[in-house]
């Protein structure tokens, strides 16, 4: 079954490395993203920290970085490979620098809605963040799944929003700002890190391994650099599995270094937690 319209899925279209092309769904997205931040940031007490804000708005704009561009262009017309870039700046880099933009005074008055605070006490169990998450990415790289979403633009755009909102709940149980909603344990997190790179690796694995395409899309549209479709998609799937997997036991360990200094019988008694 063929989820394409019946006709080539992108037209033929030039990479521009100097001009950029602009999308202005995402320019006024991020815009109100940002406006609603700095709203909230001048509401609370205490008001988040300078780092904390550069980290937001650096969030911001590695979103706005992959979502135009020359990054946009080759993922959307030319290259697999570049899209896997694109993603994995969207789900590792974006959703905790995000989170620690975030403070527990900003988020905690909206746990106070019933429906909202239930909701999210479910959603940020580690269990729940990690299938989710999982699920989010194996679904949309399923072939019939991920070609729909290169001849609709509009199912590309649920497709980029379900990655970092799948993202930001993956990135929960470590980066968590609330004590109502912790953050997983040293060891847990440690362990959390490394069961979340198998599933990743697994879908690494079936693109890497396959040998025929699995996107037309990206067979139809004209070469770039000499690279074939498959080889195309072969350095897609690497891409995924060993910058990605290497991601996330880095952060693995850093906890466990950061677990090592608190546990040192020669740390300050003195030194005080950052506040979440």
């Amino acid at each position: 079954m063929s989820f394409a319209p019946p006709m080539l899925l992108h037209p033929v279209a030039q990479v521009g490395w100097t001009s950029w092309t602009i999308h202005w769904s995402t320019v006024i997205g991020l815009a109100v993203l940002g406006a609603l931040y700095h709203w909230r940031a001048a509401r609370t007490a205490p008001a988040p920290s300078g780092g904390r804000r550069l980290a937001f708005f650096a969030a911001l704009l590695v979103v706005f970085v992959s979502l135009n561009g020359p990054l946009h262009d080759l993922s959307d017309f030319y290259l697999f490979s570049a899209h896997m870039v694109q993603h994995l700046l969207l789900t590792l880099v974006v959703p905790p620098l995000l989170i620690a933009g975030l403070t527990g005074p900003m988020l905690r008055p909206v746990l106070g809605v019933p429906v909202v605070g239930s909701l999210a006490r479910w959603v940020t169990t580690p269990i729940a963040c990690f299938v989710i998450f999982n699920v989010t990415l194996a679904g949309w790289h399923l072939p019939p799944v991920y070609n729909t979403a290169l001849a609709y633009h509009w199912v590309h755009i649920i497709q980029h929003l379900m990655f970092m909102s799948a993202a930001v709940l993956m990135w929960w149980p470590l980066t968590s700002p609330l004590p109502e909603l912790p953050r997983l344990s040293y060891p847990g997190q440690m362990l959390y890190c490394f069961l979340l790179s198998i599933p990743m690796s697994i879908v690494s694995v079936y693109i890497v391994y396959t040998r025929t395409v699995l996107y037309p899309a990206y067979a139809s549209a004209p070469r770039v650099w000499g690279i074939s479709p498959l080889d195309d998609q072969l350095i897609g799937g690497l891409i995924m599995w060993i910058p990605g997997g290497l991601f996330l036991f880095g952060v693995a360990s850093v906890v466990f270094f950061r677990w090592a200094s608190e546990e040192s019988p020669h740390r300050p008694r003195s030194v005080i937690e950052a506040p979440r």
